[in-house]
């Protein structure tokens, strides 16, 4: 199989390769303007030169006398000072008077086809091909007293001189482009570790995954989730949440907008120090687009203590209500089973022991006193409580607190025909439950731990009445307000409880089935001691279908 190189060496070779043609591209470009400019100066130069040797005095007579030796006398040192590639003096004919470097050519024509307009008293810059070579050079006119051209003054650079000067300016530019080569190597390699660094080490196929494992998960999932990044603007919204806040926009039209204009959100509830460390929020009661709801908040962190945004989670809080009342009627059941067979053992194991002494007389009594007292309240409730599973729940009950050592009376006045359509059945149990519950462990923390705990259910007079009174150590006059608040607890905290313990859930929860049935629930202190919890839902009215009959 053939490798693949890793995103981080392909992006670095890419920028590499891309500076070196860059780098390229701006060398050629340089060449030719450096060589266009080498050429115009080097004219102008030879221009200069040809001009001002054309007027050097006496060198007009010597042309027009044609002698040689004194031409080359007064030219030769000139030419040691100039860089230039020759000088040449002609004639009219225009034929070699002096060569700088060919002394040879004297007398032979000079060679190029150029020197028609010098001949007419210009001077030019012209690249031609001369005796030693081709080579750009100048020719300007010698003139006599008269002003008439008598001969011709050619300085010349060669072409091979220029491509040395070239080739030396482009060995230095040469150097200076490795070094910024070099430098280039080094920033484009931290800058794809950076720009990996920022992909978290991953490739772009792994990304692209993820992000569309990131879109299947959210999708998949029941709970909603929105994200906003740090101006409170929307970046990210599962179809559960839309669903659950009634939102009908696509998330592609939701994306990018103030969270405000699609969440309608308590005041607080961006507050940042509404939650414990200021970045985090766990099993918040808010109400978003006036659904209540239970919301987690986790801050986005591209680095640690540097937020960039929140991620919500939430889930309808009739839900979860639901989910709590369900797992505690599970455990309670559980509970009262265990007792139950407890119990049941216990009497197995006294009735065989009976048998086995064959006191039949004695075991016939203990069959009948049990059943007596077990007969006895299960008549009471059944016939009472009209709920089959309200019943089972007040005899569990029952059967937990006389192994708890506590007795629950029933008051002989309880009833119990129907139920307010307000609330549902399983509420109610979890209401009586929890109240019980909370009776049971306040009597058993209390010094006089054999007093009763009461109860009594009325369904007379439009209203359902529950009262649960005991004789514990009662609640704090300071802590009535709050008693019905998450969180808040009447128990005692015990060194010893475990984490995660859900005392202050109880009440909460029965406090808002009790809230949503349009009922209330006080707490008033027991006489000598405890405490009395009174709850009234009223039965719905009867509606009226304005028809009358005489």
């Amino acid at each position: 199989m053939k490798r693949r190189l890793p995103f981080q060496v392909k992006l670095f070779l890419s920028l590499v390769g891309f500076s070196c043609l860059l780098l390229a591209l701006l060398g050629a470009i340089l060449f030719h303007v450096l060589d266009r400019q080498l050429h115009r100066d080097l004219g102008q130069r030879a221009r200069v030169q040809a001009t001002q040797i054309a007027l050097m005095p006496g060198l007009a007579e010597k042309v027009a006398a044609r002698d040689v030796s004194e031409i080359a006398r007064l030219i030769q040192p000139l030419r040691n000072q100039s860089d230039a590639s020759y000088i040449v003096i002609g004639d009219v004919r225009e034929q070699h008077l002096y060569h700088s470097e060919s002394p040879e050519r004297l007398h032979l024509p000079m060679i190029g086809g150029d020197n028609a307009e010098v001949l007419q008293g210009k001077t030019i810059i012209s690249m031609r091909k001369g005796g030693i070579g081709v080579s750009l050079r100048s020719k300007a006119p010698i003139l006599d007293a008269n002003h008439q051209v008598i001969g011709i003054v050619s300085v010349g650079y060669l072409t091979s001189y220029i491509a040395n000067i070239n080739a030396r300016l482009l060995w230095q530019a040469g150097l200076y482009g490795l070094l910024l080569l070099i430098l280039l190597f080094i920033f484009s390699w931290m800058f794809t570790r950076n720009v990996k660094r920022q992909m978290f080490w991953l490739e772009p196929k792994e990304i692209a995954s993820l992000v569309l494992q990131q879109k299947a998960l959210l999708e998949a999932m029941y709970e909603g989730i929105f994200a906003v990044n740090a101006e409170k603007q929307l970046i990210l919204i599962n179809r559960a949440a839309r669903e659950l806040l009634d939102i009908r926009q696509p998330e592609n039209e939701l994306i990018g907008k103030p969270i405000e204009k699609i969440v309608q959100t308590p005041l607080t509830f961006f507050d940042p120090t509404s939650a414990v460390d200021n970045r985090s929020l766990h099993d918040q009661i808010t109400v978003l687009n006036q659904r209540e709801v239970i919301v987690n908040r986790v801050p986005i962190e591209v680095e640690p203590g540097a937020e960039r945004g929140w991620v919500f989670s939430f889930r309808d809080k009739n839900d979860i209500n639901t989910l709590s009342s369900q797992l505690s009627q599970v455990k309670r059941y559980a509970d009262n089973l265990r007792i139950m067979r407890h119990e049941q053992l216990n009497w197995t194991a006294t009735l065989a022991g009976l048998l086995q002494m064959q006191r039949y007389d004695d075991a016939m009594r203990y069959i009948q006193a049990q059943s007596e007292g077990a007969q006895a309240v299960l008549d009471f409730v059944s016939t009472r409580i009209t709920s089959p599973c309200l019943c089972g729940l007040l005899l569990g009950k029952f059967v937990s607190a006389r192994e708890k050592g506590i007795e629950l009376a029933f008051d002989p006045a309880c009833q119990l025909t129907r139920i307010p359509s307000s609330i549902s059945e399983t509420a109610l149990m979890s209401v009586i439950g929890n109240l019980l519950d909370n009776a049971v462990d306040a009597t058993l923390k209390a010094h006089n731990s054999a007093a009763p705990v009461e109860l009594y259910i009325s369904d007379r007079n439009q209203e359902l009445l529950i009262e649960v009174a005991d004789q514990g150590v009662g609640i704090d006059d300071a802590l009535k307000p709050h008693i019905f608040e998450q969180g808040v607890s009447s128990k005692p905290s015990d060194v010893h409880e475990m984490a995660g313990s859900d005392h202050g859930i109880g009440l909460y929860l029965a406090a808002g089935y009790i809230n949503q049935a349009g009922g209330s629930i006080e707490v008033t202190d027991n006489s000598p001691q405890g405490t009395i919890f009174s709850v009234f839902i009223p039965f719905p009215a009867p509606v009226s279908t304005g028809q009358h009959h005489e």
